[in-house]
């Protein structure tokens, strides 16, 4: 994976070629990387999910995250990163199905690591997530839901913490779990990060009980 060839641009967003993923993460290159939100709505309420990485990434490993996200590599177009979908979460998705909410430049920096992501952002609405999913196992170890408007609330910073709750794979099952999570058990995206993507599905009118 750290020899996975990405498309690399300057601080103008101008393309400059090609570098090994390992070379971008220690070198600081801007990258594409696809991002994709789900939502549901459920008895009267909205809910944005989550997954919850794998205990075996090298990077941010047993923190929720967005839904389904990846690199994108240099031979790809926006419209592939869809592909992640299905690899993290077995979830049949095609690129019509997804609404464009933007492109988010951001930067995590911590030693030896430089992170900076020009995330291609899309929002997917549907139902019976926790039930559809099929998760890769090396990549996600689960998956869960928390109402949106908790979400905003603790990304604004009116609430410390909010209640997640689906599922995690214990010896190929899925076992329900409940439990209450605050900013710390999140990858570290800038809180910008958070506070744009739940702008721009305000603006959509998606994730809206």
């Amino acid at each position: 994976m750290e020899n996975e060839m990405l498309k690399i641009f300057d601080d103008q967003r101008n393309p400059i070629g090609t570098a090994t993923r390992e070379e971008v993460h220690r070198l600081g290159y801007w990258h594409e990387v696809f991002h994709c939100w789900f939502v549901s709505r459920e008895g009267g309420k909205t809910y944005i999910y989550l997954q919850l990485r794998s205990k075996l990434k090298k990077d941010y490993p047993n923190l929720l995250d967005i839904t389904a996200a990846g690199h994108l590599l240099a031979h790809e177009t926006i419209s592939d990163g869809v592909r992640e979908i299905e690899e993290e979460l077995g979830i049949d998705v095609s690129i019509e199905d997804l609404i464009p909410l933007g492109i988010i430049e951001y930067c995590v920096t911590r030693p030896g690591f430089i992170d900076k992501e020009l995330a291609h952002v899309y929002l997917y609405e549907g139902e019976h997530f926790l039930d559809d999913a099929r998760l890769q196992r090396e990549e996600v170890t689960g998956l869960v839901r928390t109402e949106f408007d908790s979400f905003c609330k603790m990304w604004h910073g009116e609430i410390e913490e909010i209640k997640a709750e689906g599922f995690v794979m214990k010896d190929d099952q899925k076992v329900w779990v409940e439990r209450m999570v605050g900013k710390n058990h999140f990858v570290p995206h800038e809180i910008a990060y958070y506070e744009n993507v739940i702008q721009w599905m305000m603006k959509n009118k998606m994730a809206r009980a």
